[in-house]
């Protein structure tokens, strides 16, 4: 499976493609950043950003894509750019008629490190071992676009031919405990359910 993750970004929206087959086994395709300058129009900037991920779409032919669900932040300014991006990304996925994922930002860090409450760069350093890297993936919008993928690959989500959008809910709520789970993934599912609890629900409208 093959996994295009989105960390959206107006000034810089972070995308990243991994592989990924048997026995949590992903491997890097590309990974890369979308920079749009201020003191471009929004519309404008916007449109940058989807023509990039169009070309990725047409030239790595994802089977999923994963974006990382937006939260409200104290910078307004900030989030409306980013649930915008994220809008865009969630457009193309649609148009190419591709699963959609959106994972929470604890969700993505308890997968990938086994805390949901990870500093940047524990992640950076995690996705670079995970990946088997040379060095850190920079900027860390571009490691943070790979865990989503990463993230998505080990949660085994999104498979389907149809597009749906994964938000969860009360019977989707992964098992936090029992045999057979790693620490990281019971990590990952003490987030997930963390994150319901303080509101993380399907946007409406």
């Amino acid at each position: 499976m093959r996994i295009l993750g989105v960390d959206p970004g107006l000034t810089r929206c972070g995308l990243g493609v991994v592989d990924a087959a048997a026995g949590r086994r992903v491997t890097l395709v590309r990974v890369g950043v979308v920079r749009t300058p201020a003191d471009l129009a929004p519309q404008l900037r916007l449109l940058a950003v989807a023509e990039q991920l169009q070309a990725w779409l047409t030239e790595l032919r994802p089977d999923v894509v994963a974006v990382e669900r937006v939260f409200a932040q104290a910078n307004v300014r900030s989030v409306t750019g980013t649930s915008q991006v994220a809008g865009v990304a969630m457009l193309a996925a649609a148009r190419a008629h591709l699963p959609l994922a959106l994972h929470t930002p604890s969700e993505v860090k308890a997968a990938v490190t086994g805390n949901g409450r990870a500093e940047k760069k524990q992640v950076q350093e995690m996705v670079r071992r995970i990946l088997t890297l040379p060095a850190h993936p920079s900027p860390a919008d571009a490691a943070d676009a790979l865990a989503l993928a990463i993230c998505h690959a080990w949660r085994g989500g999104g498979q389907g031919s149809g597009v749906r959008a994964q938000y969860g809910g009360a019977d989707t709520l992964p098992r936090a405990s029992g045999t057979g789970l790693t620490p990281a993934q019971r990590a990952w599912a003490a987030a997930e359910r963390s994150a319901r609890r303080a509101g993380a629900v399907t946007p409406r409208g």
